[in-house]
């Protein structure tokens, strides 16, 4: 058989029998896959994912000992097939699945959604979409777990920007998660132990230190311009000197930032 007539290889993840069976069932009435895999919990799916390395998992979110997010956290880069979620829970954030995942499959599933999806998901592989595919799944990870991207992408040794630096930051509030886009941070300033990321016009609140946020963002962009306050040197326009030798920068916005003078010598050769 011929690389392009290859069936799309597909291992389903399930802790119920009942529901394994029904999705088998559903799955012989679209043609051109394969279930090369049965699983019943996580542990089961790493070792069959490993072995096989399918196409596509269809994977439950809710089992016993391992949840399907902790599979996708354990699972290696290199490794990493796309994934539909399928489960009877819809309090996962289900738009932001819709984002993040090649789709998100409420049970009882019917024949014509799943095979939408999987015929999505085989165009996805066709156009070599899998490095942006495991960025989407990073960043399901990091919407439903509310870890920052850098601890979820050591995990799952994740797609990160160019110098190792992620390129969103997760920022858990009660319920929600809001993944916001680094290139958009304008400055950031401590609050306590909090840190307030100020990004298109929008603050947004998150306990962190101001050490381990600093850690996050690429020093070549980001630079301490005083103890409590990290700027996007992009967003510089501007540097003015004050008669009491303070300094402020000019933001685009035209938010003016301090800058301590001992923070001066730090970050002059950028300007």
């Amino acid at each position: 058989m011929s690389k392009q007539s290859a069936p799309f290889r597909i291992i389903m993840v399930d802790d119920e029998s009942l529901a394994r069976r029904g999705l088998k069932l559903r799955l012989k009435d679209i043609e051109g896959i394969e279930v090369i895999a049965e699983c019943s919990n996580g542990r089961e799916a790493l070792a069959a994912i490993a072995e096989h390395t399918p196409d596509l998992v269809l994977l439950d979110i809710q089992m016993p000992g391992m949840s399907g997010f902790e599979v996708i956290a354990n699972l290696q880069q290199d490794n990493m097939p796309l994934v539909i979620f399928v489960t009877a829970f819809d309090e996962y954030a289900v738009e932001a699945f819709n984002v993040h995942a090649v789709d998100y499959l409420l049970k009882p599933i019917e024949v014509d959604r799943l095979e939408d999806a999987i015929r999505r998901a085989q165009g996805r592989a066709t156009q070599k979409l899998a490095v942006t595919d495991k960025q989407r799944l990073l960043d399901l990870v990091i919407s439903i777990t509310g870890k920052s991207e850098t601890s979820v992408a050591q995990l799952m040794k994740g797609q990160k920007g160019e110098r190792g630096f992620p390129h969103r930051i997760a920022i858990k509030d009660g319920g929600e998660t809001s993944l916001v886009d680094v290139k958009d941070i304008d400055w950031v300033d401590a609050a306590g132990d909090y840190m307030c990321i100020h990004a298109n016009g929008t603050t947004h609140i998150m306990r962190v230190t101001m050490k381990e946020l600093e850690g996050q963002l690429d020093p070549s962009t980001f630079q301490r311009v005083h103890r409590s306050t990290i700027v996007n040197l992009d967003r510089v326009t501007k540097v003015c000197t004050h008669m009491n030798g303070e300094y402020h920068l000019i933001l685009s916005n035209g938010t003016s930032v301090k800058m301590s003078r001992s923070y001066k010598e730090k970050v002059k050769h950028f300007f």
